[in-house]
Order: C-alpha cells, then sequence, then structure tokens
C-alpha cells in the first residue's frame, strides 16, 4: 500500500457525511495547523509504532491514529531552550514562515507528550531527560492537557531544552473537504527516547498499543484496524524503510512541505474510495 494506490476503502459513516455536505452544498472548513508524531521503538529484529484509538465523540473517532493535536497560540510565543535545527531551518523544510514552523515542532512535543507521556526535552543539546512517569511529572502533564500552564513554562521550570533534533519531518496531509473539522497536519517520526515510555494517558482515546507498522497493515486490511489514508499510507512508508536507521534515512529526503490531500469518490454504480491528490 503507497501513496500510488488506486484508492482507499471508506468507512460508511464518512461516506454518508459527503454525499450529505455534497447534497447541502457545503463550504469547507478552514483547516486547523496540526502536528503529530509516529513513536517508533525497536522489537526484535523489527520495530514498532505507537497508535491510539479516538474516542468515538471525537473527530474521526474510532480510528487508530498517531498521538497528535492542534497548533495552540502558545506554541508561536513561546520562548524556550531549543536544540537542533533553528526555526529558520525548520521553516525550510516544513515550507512555512520561521515562527509558524516553531509551533509545529513545538506542538509536535507538546501533544507526544500530553497523549503519550514521552517528552522529548533534556538538560542540555545532547542529553534527553529519563523517565517521566512519576507522580510529579503526571501531575504537569495534566495541567498542560488542561491548558492550565504552557509548555515552554514547564520546560523552564524543569530547565530543560526542547530536543528538536528528536523529531524528523515526514508528510503534510490536509483533511478532505466534507469533514466538519480539517486540519492541515505535518507528520514526525521519533525514536522512543532510553529510559522513557509511553502511557495510556490521553483522554482523547479509548485505546493505545505498540504495533509492527506491517502487523497494522494487515489488521486493517482484515477490518480489525480502521484507518484512514493518512495512517495507512504513513505506515506502508515507515515499513519499507526496515528498521528506525532506515525510516531516519528515508526522512532526510522527504518533502514535508507539499500537502498531500485524499479525495472521495462516490461512483454512482462502484464503491466509494478515497484516491490522494
Amino acid at each position: 500500500m503507497t501513496i500510488d494506490s488506486p484508492g482507499f476503502p471508506a468507512p460508511p459513516a464518512l461516506v454518508e457525511h459527503a454525499r450529505r455536505f455534497r447534497a447541502e452544498g457545503g463550504v469547507p472548513a478552514t483547516p486547523r495547523v496540526a502536528a503529530t508524531v509516529l513513536l517508533l521503538r525497536p522489537a526484535g529484529t523489527d520495530f514498532e509504532v505507537y497508535v491510539i484509538r479516538r474516542v468515538a465523540a471525537m473527530a474521526f473517532g474510532g480510528m487508530y491514529a498517531f498521538p497528535g493535536g492542534g497548533v495552540d497560540p502558545s506554541d508561536s510565543q513561546a520562548h524556550l531552550d531549543w536544540a537542533g535545527p533553528d526555526p529558520t531551518a525548520w521553516a525550510d523544510r516544513l515550507g512555512v514562515a520561521p515562527r509558524d514552523a516553531q509551533a509545529v515542532v513545538c506542538a509536535a512535543a507538546r501533544e507526544v507528550f500530553e497523549e503519550a507521556g514521552v517528552l522529548l526535552a533534556g538538560p542540555g543539546g545532547g542529553a534527553v531527560v529519563g523517565d517521566v512517569s512519576g507522580d510529579d511529572w503526571e501531575v504537569a502533564r495534566q495541567e498542560l492537557e488542561a491548558h492550565r500552564r504552557g509548555f515552554a513554562g514547564l520546560l523552564a521550570e524543569r530547565r530543560l531544552t526542547l530536543r528538536s533534533d528528536l523529531l524528523l519531518p515526514w508528510s503534510r496531509w490536509i483533511t478532505p473537504d466534507f469533514e466538519p473539522r480539517r486540519f492541515d497536519t505535518y507528520f514526525f517520526v521519533a525514536l522512543l527516547p532510553e529510559g522513557q515510555r509511553t502511557r495510556d494517558v490521553s483522554g482523547e482515546a479509548d485505546h493505545t498499543m505498540w504495533i509492527r507498522p506491517a502487523d497494522a497493515l494487515a489488521r486493517s486490511r482484515a477490518g480489525e484496524l480502521t484507518m484512514l489514508p493518512p495512517t495507512l499510507v504513513t505506515l506502508a512508508e515507515v515499513a519499507a524503510a526496515g528498521d528506525p536507521a532506515g525510516v531516519a534515512r528515508a526522512a532526510a529526503g522527504r518533502d514535508a512541505s507539499t500537502p498531500v490531500i485524499p479525495r472521495l469518490h462516490l461512483p454512482e454504480d462502484g464503491t466509494p474510495h478515497f484516491t490522494l491528490t
């Protein structure tokens, strides 16, 4: 399954929604900028990716995806210690202004901490913080998730530096026009830092798991896991890279600025399906 696939199955609920949107002459919503992170970890001679299933009440509820969410205004205004490519370098990779690039990278790091309990930061540019599953860290995570504190403030209080170099840009996807909530999402990959572990802490997910990308794709084809094209394509792409080192090499040459947009086709005498543009 690659970006050149002839089509992807469309869940019935989305098909019904799209038909209604088009019949009523709906106006597409403006996409909100967002970021999502594929956390990877070695698993024997293979590797696994961390996926979460969104709760039914949310946008894309019931779908398996990766930790992530919308950019917060504070993400672009934060003044924090920063290691790795600076916002200007990130701007070149993401195809946006430096201020917007900082916001996207900060959102990626913040969301993976909020939704998976993984912190891509350290006491300096060459180190990463260890276990962050203790009670004091959980209080801080909950306060961040509830918008009672900012990400920059949390890092400053702990004297930590954001490790932007641990995030590798992968792709950019925009939600189809018929969805009431649309996102312009930047996808990143990151290796789970040594000494850290994911935790099922997000109130926006009702199931989480580590799974081999190839197994996730097989279970999707079997109807066991429901996923949308961005997740399916990205899993296939990282699986093709072979191992985490291969994923890192592939990320260096990828276009993370040109958006991919799934298009839903509703043929009169055929099966509804997504194609990619």
